[in-house]
């Protein structure tokens, strides 16, 4: 589990790409402190396991289903790349749950300055902003933040400087694609609320009954 809370940017040095797969050979420096074998470091979101490593990177293994369901097919080499570690369990929780399971890949349609604040929009699928809710919480290419507005095919957040600047933010513009991942709360209150064929759930009324139904 991650929090959102970006450690530090990386760079892609080497992307060996396989038939329907890729490794991903990443330099860093802070994430390598306590690096092992089959420890979990997001990558622009998306949760990878180390494969192998040295004193100026390491390497992961991306499967195909992560290629289809991730921007990480569009990087290549010289790429800058968020990196976070799993949370330990006595770690500060700064941002959110991410699971580094992305849910979908939205598109950055407009950035503007606010003073010194930056406010991106981006243009997702129904399927993503389902979840997406005013004031809420979403991860964009593994940093979270808070969703300030939500529109009929697209939501916005508004980033201060720190946040842009320590992140691979700085770097986003227009008909850039970036990694979502949404609340995990959220998709598994829907699950809890639908029938056991894992239909999506009927509008009903709030009541006793429905609520031991559902096994509260």
């Amino acid at each position: 589990m991650f929090t959102g809370i970006v450690e530090e940017v990386g760079t892609v040095m080497r992307i060996q790409k396989g038939r329907h797969s890729a490794v991903l050979s990443i330099q860093a420096k802070t994430v390598l402190e306590d690096i092992k074998i089959g420890d979990s470091i997001a990558v622009n979101g998306v949760c990878l396991t180390v494969v192998s490593y040295d004193t100026t990177g390491f390497a992961a293994d991306v499967m195909h289903e992560t290629l289809d369901r991730s921007a990480l097919v569009q990087l290549k080499s010289g790429s800058h790349v968020n990196l976070e570690r799993a949370m330990p369990a006595l770690g500060r929780f700064g941002g959110h749950i991410v699971a580094g399971h992305v849910d979908g890949v939205g598109t950055i349609v407009e950035t503007r300055r606010d003073d010194t604040a930056v406010w991106y929009t981006v243009q997702a699928g129904p399927a993503v902003l389902r979840y997406v809710v005013e004031k809420g919480s979403i991860a964009i290419d593994g940093i979270s933040l808070t969703v300030a507005r939500v529109a009929q095919d697209s939501f916005s957040i508004s980033a201060i400087p720190h946040t842009v600047q320590k992140t691979v933010l700085f770097e986003r513009r227009k008909g850039d694609a970036v990694n979502l991942e949404t609340d995990i709360i959220g998709k598994y209150v829907e699950r809890l609320l639908s029938p056991a064929g894992g239909q999506k759930p009927q509008q009903r009324a709030l009541t006793k009954e429905f609520l031991a139904e559902c096994g509260f």
